[in-house]
């Protein structure tokens, strides 16, 4: 059931783990591509700087402030270094929220803050 409930999302929560277990729960955009989800971030948000140390994560569908509306997933993810896996992760995140995500994309090159950028590509374990 988790899982048909965020085929309809807008967001989801990704949640990450701290070093100490700690876990850290933060809505983000996703797309749903195939299984896998894509997600982007600034690249040294901490959700990037915990999914570096490991990558055990879980989601779940949720509401713009984070609020959970579905079950959560266990997942896996982590940051895509190839620039061919980027591009892919982006036209997926396109396809989603056209030009809600193009807008972003635009005001990101004004700040220069689009080059700065991690794509996560996360995938459910159970």
């Amino acid at each position: 059931m988790g899982r048909t409930k965020l085929k309809h999302a807008n967001y989801l929560s990704l949640a990450t783990y701290r070093k100490t277990g700690t876990e850290v729960a933060t809505p983000v955009w996703f797309a749903e591509e195939d299984d896998v989800y894509y997600v982007f971030s600034a690249a040294n948000a901490g959700k990037v700087k915990r999914l570096r140390n490991s990558g055990r994560s879980r989601i779940a569908a949720c509401t713009v402030s984070g609020r959970v509306t579905g079950d959560w997933v266990d997942t896996e993810a982590f940051i895509l270094d190839e620039a061919e896996d980027q591009e892919m992760a982006l036209a997926a995140l396109r396809r989603k929220y056209g030009w809600q995500m193009r807008f972003t994309d635009m005001m990101s090159k004004l700040s220069g803050k689009f080059s700065q950028r991690a794509y996560i590509k996360v995938t459910c374990i159970s």
